[in-house]
C-alpha cells in the first residue's frame, strides 16, 4: 500500500497535480525562513544567503529512488559547488531523524532541512501533494532568486545546476 501511494504521489507530482502555492519568480527576494536541519540545529536561511550563492532543492521523500538519485547527483558534484562557493540545502517533509539517517546513509556533505510542517515549501511556493513537496530547485544569489528548476531532474540534477551556475557567471573561485 505504501509503495502504491508513493507511485501515485510521484505521478501526481510529475503531472503537477496538487495544492498550488504562491510561486516565486526569478528576481524575487528569497524567503527568509527558519527551519531545523538533520542535526536538530536551527538554520536561518537569510544568514546562509549572506555568505554567498545557495542552492535550495526540494524532494518528496528521503530514501526513495528518485530522491536518492537527486541527492547523490548533488553530492557527487559537491567539489564543483564548493569551488564556486555554493551552499547546498535539501528540503523535504521528512523528520529530523529521517533526514539524519538519509544524510548518513548517502554521505551527503550538505544541509538537509526537515520541513514536516511544510513551511519552507510554502515560503518558496513549491506545490505539495499530501504533504510531499514537488521536486524543484532554486539558486539564490545576493538574496534573490536567480534560477528556478520547476521539475528538477533526478540523476542529472547536478549538471542542470552547474549549467545554471555557468550562465549566471559563477565560475570557480581562484
Amino acid at each position: 500500500m505504501k509503495k502504491l501511494l508513493l507511485i501515485l504521489l510521484g505521478m501526481m507530482t510529475f503531472l503537477g497535480i496538487g495544492r498550488e502555492a504562491n510561486a516565486l519568480s526569478v528576481g524575487d527576494a528569497a524567503p527568509d525562513i527558519v527551519a531545523t536541519d538533520q542535526n536538530g540545529q536551527t538554520v536561518k536561511l537569510s544568514e546562509r544567503y549572506a555568505r554567498g550563492p545557495v542552492l535550495v532543492f526540494f524532494y518528496p521523500k528521503a530514501g526513495t529512488p528518485g530522491c536518492t538519485a537527486q541527492a547523490c547527483s548533488l553530492r557527487d558534484a559537491w567539489p564543483d559547488f564548493s569551488s564556486r562557493g555554493v551552499d547546498v540545502i535539501g528540503v523535504s517533509a521528512d523528520t529530523v531523524e529521517a533526514q539524519k539517517k538519509f544524510a548518513e546513509k548517502q554521505n551527503l556533505p550538505y544541509t538537509l532541512l526537515a520541513d514536516s510542517e511544510g513551511g519552507v515549501a510554502k515560503a518558496f511556493g513549491v506545490p505539495t501533494m499530501m504533504g510531499f513537496a514537488k521536486r524543484s530547485s532554486f539558486l539564490i544569489v545576493d538574496g534573490k532568486i536567480a534560477w528556478i528548476a520547476q521539475s528538477a531532474k533526478t540523476g542529472e540534477h547536478a549538471a542542470e545546476v552547474n549549467e545554471a551556475l555557468a550562465k549566471l557567471g559563477l565560475a570557480e573561485k581562484s
